[in-house]
């Protein structure tokens, strides 16, 4: 909010105008004296006084402000929803509004951007830092849950092939959901290549362990000790037993029926 400038007999009063302009009280207001008031003598040559005055922003104000003039600018109309938690200094925006695809972009990029942006405007003005969280049709849950899915396929496949997996460059949020999501696994282990914006999550098989997919290789399907199976997924002796029993059933059944007719 950009500074009013307000006049008054004394300093008091200008200040008094203020508070009525602004809606607020003596604690919501900053503002500076620009000229103070003289009385003159006997009341010629007196001068008014003069402040410049403004309501004090909030981070909320700030983030509020900053992404108005940015939709305003992409001509998109978006509610901003805006949580402040000051035990955390946290800030959580949460936007809405039609065709929010614009505003998530490629894999979210649009909106780390937005976000990144709104984290630096707001702390440019704020005294205490806060960290900026932006979200839109839940689109960081379900990243999130696509990822873990990823690394859990990714880490079976390490296991199965022993050899490692360097995954597609990641921002920070989304490299930490791959360590966390693997952090309790017994056979692999993670941890970033690179420089931003190229850095990168590699996923290794642990130095020493066993997964045991080779002893469990030699009695995999189709290579049992018990015998070469065939298409059918039985042993060929047993197969042949089992279509004998079965015709000797069928030919029997059929017998029945005509002494029954």
């Amino acid at each position: 909010m950009e500074f009013m400038k307000f006049t008054g007999k004394t300093e008091e009063d200008a200040l008094t105008e203020a508070k009525i302009a602004l809606g607020a009280t003596t604690d919501e207001i900053e503002y500076e004296v620009l000229e103070k008031g003289t009385s003159g003598f006997l009341g010629i040559g007196s001068k008014p006084a003069v402040i410049q005055a403004r309501k004090k922003c909030s981070v909320e104000d700030y983030a509020r402000e900053f992404l108005n003039n940015v939709f305003a600018a992409m001509k998109l109309e978006v509610e901003i929803l805006i949580k402040v938690n000051d035990s955390d200094r946290v800030i959580e925006i949460e936007l809405k509004g039609d065709d929010m695809g614009i505003l998530i972009g490629k894999r979210g990029q649009t909106l780390d951007s937005l976000q990144q942006l709104t984290n630096l405007a707001v702390n440019k003005k704020s005294d205490v830092y806060y960290r900026v969280k932006m979200d839109t049709e839940d689109y960081r849950k379900r990243r999130k849950e696509t990822l873990e899915n990823l690394a859990k396929n990714i880490a079976y496949k390490v296991k199965r092939t022993k050899h490692p997996v360097s995954l597609e460059p990641m921002n920070p949020f989304e490299r930490r959901v791959i360590h966390s999501a693997l952090q309790k696994d017994k056979y692999v282990e993670t941890h970033s290549e690179g420089d931003e914006p190229y850095r990168k999550v590699v996923i290794t098989l642990k130095p020493g362990v066993d997964t045991g997919y080779e002893r469990r290789g030699k009695y995999s399907y189709g290579n049992s000790r018990y015998g070469k199976r065939n298409n059918g997924g039985y042993h060929k002796k047993y197969n042949n037993s089992y279509q004998k029993k079965y015709d000797e059933y069928e030919k029997d059944s059929s017998e029945d029926v005509q002494d029954n007719e």
